[in-house]
């Protein structure tokens, strides 16, 4: 799948981030020409620098609500595919900034939709968004595509917000299918150099680091849990799909399958398993604002258009997060390690696609 990328202009907003580090690192071995658009990394340490993401690509630190600044860059990179990832991604952080969190979650989406209307380069464009722009009535079924998207918390109804952004733009200005535009829906993701706040891997690994006890603020939470690069190769593939054939475009769930929606008190202890070393948890309840308690994505959609499944299950998911943490806790390059778990990845993802064509057939 990646050969597609070769020689192609891919403009990454929120290249800076976890997902986008990861994503920079796909797209620059894949042989594509890459630009990003970010505001510097929140957090010491981070990936983007671990991993010298800026080497090798057009790296641009600026802020999706500045517009004049973003047309600039997005004018010199004339991209053909764009990823748009640039948020503020934090449930907990968006009740403390529901100011800056709309405005960079919705202004933000505007101002990149109002670059890509003004070019004529643009052929294919993904927004991420979340699992959790659906009303959540705290049910036992998956959510699907069609159902209504209102978030409960100022970053989940920012991301509902940039959806219908999305739509819009779609309807007034690009209904002749080009750019083909699509949106990924994803679950909560985990692996190798999230040093974000508020999350349970992350927590995890530095109470790991730190030789303290996991406190786990939520232990009956159901989360979608996937490692990053499922989501990350599933946008690459709807990206490629719809440059190709627009009627691929569309609104689509990117989550695993039922059987790793986890509780967060049985992923710590399946992260508890895998990393030894005594590693303890304990149940630390902050009566902090509202988060969804159970949430669960329906993805046969993204199935039954791509031909695609799953590949890495959480137990996998888990190990891979362990595996790239002590690679860098132990002084190990951080480069190879992404690199080795990247090729591992589209093994497992080209295998899995063509045995499923091959079933089809």
């Amino acid at each position: 799948m990646t050969d597609f990328y070769r020689g192609k202009r891919v403009f990454v907003t929120g290249h800076t981030g976890f997902k986008g580090a990861w994503l920079c690192r796909i797209l620059k071995n894949a042989g594509a020409i890459v630009t990003g658009y970010s505001l510097a990394p929140n957090t010491t340490p981070n990936l983007f620098t671990l991993a010298d993401t800026a080497n090798g690509m057009t790296s641009i630190i600026g802020d999706v609500r500045d517009f004049e600044t973003l047309h600039r860059a997005f004018l010199a990179a004339d991209p053909q595919i764009v990823f748009h990832l640039a948020a503020q991604p934090i449930v907990r952080e968006s009740y403390r900034t529901p100011r800056d969190t709309y405005e960079i979650n919705v202004m933000g989406t505007v101002n990149l939709f109002e670059c890509i209307r003004k070019s004529q380069s643009v052929l294919s464009v993904l927004n991420v968004t979340t699992d959790k722009v659906y009303e959540n009535f705290e049910r036992a079924e998956s959510y699907r595509e069609d159902e209504k998207l209102d978030g409960f918390d100022p970053y989940s109804n920012s991301k509902s917000c940039s959806e219908l952004v999305t739509h819009c733009y779609c309807r007034s200005f690009f209904a002749d299918g080009v750019p083909a535009v699509s949106t990924a829906r994803a679950g909560n993701v985990i692996g190798g150099g999230d040093f974000a706040a508020d999350r349970i891997v992350p927590d995890c690994v530095r109470a790991a680091l730190q030789g303290t006890n996991i406190a786990i603020r939520n232990p009956h939470s159901t989360r979608p849990y996937q490692h990053v690069l499922e989501p990350l190769f599933a946008y690459l593939m709807i990206a490629q799909e719809q440059y190709l054939d627009h009627e691929k475009a569309g609104w689509y769930n990117v989550g695993p399958d039922d059987c790793d929606c986890f509780e967060t008190g049985a992923l710590v202890d399946a992260f508890l398993n895998c990393w030894g070393e005594g590693l303890r948890a304990e149940n630390h309840a902050d009566n902090g604002p509202h988060e969804a308690s159970f949430l669960k994505l329906d993805n046969r959609k993204l199935k039954e258009t791509f031909d695609w499944s799953p590949c890495w299950n959480l137990t996998t998911a888990i190990r891979k997060t362990v595996d790239w943490t002590k690679a860098w806790r132990d002084g190990d390059g951080v480069t190879d390690i992404m690199d080795e778990q990247i090729r591992a990845f589209q093994y497992a993802f080209d295998k899995q696609r063509e045995d499923v064509c091959r079933f089809h057939s």
